[in-house]
């Protein structure tokens, strides 16, 4: 009955850690980014959310407490072109030299049998001037929050511009 019960765990905990893998990120490169001086980044919004536990402790008292995460996609993807050296601006005035920058949240997946879920976000780079794709990535994001999911998810995204 032991080896019974061990061989159901070990089922169990391959099926949930192979079903909670992150997807690779996919990347469309069509052009150098690295060209350019200047960029747009298209505005997002902030996204809060929070994390709850209660439980019981040895003694029989109630504990709870409350996590709460805030995260803007526009202000990660600004600091990672900065950082860069790239010099942000609020319009268009040398197209040639400019890259547009678009995020979009574009997926949410079910894991582990429902029991959690990752988040899909996509960042593309335009050229100012044409408006052709010079790069696009999509990458998924898991933590504890919905705001840790996008943060996870945005920085895999900038970590395939390298």
């Amino acid at each position: 009955m032991h080896k019974i019960y061990i061989f159901f765990l070990l089922i169990y905990t391959f099926t949930f850690f192979t079903g909670c893998a992150l997807k690779p990120v996919d990347v469309i490169k069509n052009a150098d980014y690295t060209k350019y001086k200047f960029i747009y980044v298209s505005p997002t919004n902030t996204v809060t959310s929070s994390s709850e536990s209660i439980y019981t402790g040895y003694n029989g008292y109630v504990y709870g407490s409350t996590y709460t995460q805030q995260t803007n996609p526009s202000d990660i993807i600004t600091g990672f072109f900065m950082k860069k050296n790239f010099l942000l601006v609020n319009e268009i005035r040398n197209p040639e030299n400019t890259i547009i920058i678009n995020y979009g949240q574009s997926g949410k997946r079910n894991i582990a049998g429902g029991l959690a879920y990752t988040l899909e976000v996509t960042i593309q780079l335009l050229d100012a001037k044409t408006h052709n794709l010079i790069f696009q990535c999509s990458a998924e994001g898991m933590g504890s929050t919905e705001a840790e999911d996008i943060r996870i998810a945005v920085n895999r995204c900038l970590d395939s511009l390298q």
